[in-house]
C-alpha cells in the first residue's frame, strides 16, 4: 500500500468509491461530482470493460443524447446500478435535505433545490451519498427538510436506497431495516472519536473498526497517470488543483 502521508484525501476518497462500485453494470456521476466520477473511471479500469460510465457534463464519457430524461429512464428499467447523492443536510436515516434551513418555505438558507433526487434515490439499488465536509452542519440529528428519505415503508415499491457513505473522516454503511448507519472504517490519521464528534446523529460502531485501506501504488499511479486526465476534461479546475494536470 502507499505511504499514507503520499495519498491525498481527493485520491483516496476515489478510490473508496471505486471498491464501492465492483461488479456494477452502469454507473452515473451528477454535475460538479469530480470525485465521484474519479471514482468511476477508476473502478472502470479495474472491471475490464465489463463497467459503463456516464459523467453528466463530459462529451468523452456521456452515453446519453437526451440528458437527464435519458438518466431517469435508464433507473425506471432497473439499468442504472449507482448514482451519487449529497445534501446540504444527512440524517441518521439517511434523509437529504437539498432545499435548505429553517422552516420551509420561508427558508433561512435555500439551496438548488431536489431536482430528481428522490426518483433516483428510490430506484438506483447502489446510491453513495457523497459530502466532502464531514461536520454537524452536514450531519445533523433531523433534516429540516426531507428532499428524498432514506427508508419507506414496506408498503411502498422501492428498489433503490442508501448503500454507503464516503467522507473525508471515514466510510459508513447504511442498514434499510434498522433505518441506520455504522461505521466500516476509518481513514488514517483521524479516529472514531472524531467521527463521532462530527457528526450529529448516532450510528452504529462495531468492536473492531479498521482503518480503511489506502491504495496501493499500481492504483494511485492509475489515478494519478489516467484518470486525472479523464477527470480534467469535464473538470478542469478540480484536476488542476488536485493534480496539477492541465484540459
Amino acid at each position: 500500500m502507499a505511504d499514507p502521508a503520499e495519498v491525498k484525501t481527493e485520491e483516496l476518497l476515489i478510490t473508496i468509491i471505486a471498491r464501492l462500485l465492483e461488479g456494477c453494470r452502469l454507473v452515473a456521476a451528477g454535475a460538479s461530482s469530480p470525485i465521484p466520477g474519479g471514482g468511476c473511471l477508476l473502478a472502470r479500469r479495474h472491471s475490464g470493460g465489463a463497467m459503463h460510465v456516464n459523467i453528466l457534463g463530459s462529451r468523452a464519457n456521456n452515453l446519453m443524447t437526451n440528458g437527464g430524461v435519458e438518466l431517469f429512464d435508464w433507473a425506471g428499467q432497473g439499468r442504472l446500478d449507482a448514482f451519487f447523492l449529497g445534501g446540504g443536510q444527512i440524517d441518521g436515516e439517511a434523509n437529504i435535505n437539498l432545499v435548505g434551513t429553517g422552516d420551509y418555505p420561508q427558508n433561512d438558507i435555500r439551496w438548488p433545490g431536489s431536482f430528481g433526487s428522490a426518483y433516483l434515490y428510490y430506484l438506483v439499488p447502489r446510491v453513495i451519498l457523497f459530502r466532502e465536509e464531514h461536520t454537524r452542519r452536514v450531519f445533523v440529528p433531523k433534516v429540516d427538510f426531507v428532499s428524498t428519505p432514506g427508508v419507506s415503508d414496506e408498503s411502498v415499491y422501492r428498489t433503490g436506497g442508501p448503500y454507503a457513505m464516503v467522507s473525508p473522516l471515514c466510510l459508513m454503511g447504511f442498514d434499510a431495516k434498522r433505518r441506520r448507519f455504522h461505521l466500516k472504517s476509518v481513514h488514517p490519521g483521524h479516529t472514531i472519536e472524531e467521527v463521532r464528534d462530527n457528526t450529529g446523529f448516532d450510528f452504529d460502531v462495531p468492536d473492531n473498526v479498521p482503518e480503511t485501506e489506502m491504495p496501493s501504488r499500481a492504483v494511485l499511479d492509475e489515478i494519478r497517470q489516467h484518470v486525472s486526465r479523464e477527470i480534467a476534461e469535464t473538470y478542469p479546475r478540480f484536476a488542476e488543483r488536485v493534480f496539477d494536470v492541465a484540459a
